[in-house]
């Protein structure tokens, strides 16, 4: 569990930076670069989903 809440951490970090990036200095390659880290949050969070309610159970 806490390897995945720290994943996500990075990944919404990478996120920012590029996001940032693309809408500040126009940079299209860091907006594909958000756009890909959104997808790799979005699994990460359907990950964490699943495990948080596994643990719930117990």
């Amino acid at each position: 569990m806490k390897n995945l809440v720290e994943n996500l951490n990075r990944l919404f970090a990478d996120f920012a930076k590029d996001a940032v990036l693309q809408t500040e200095n126009g940079n299209k390659a860091a907006g594909t670069r958000a756009r890909k880290t959104s997808l790799a949050i979005e699994k990460a969070l359907k990950e964490f989903r699943k495990v948080s309610i596994e643990d719930s159970k117990k």
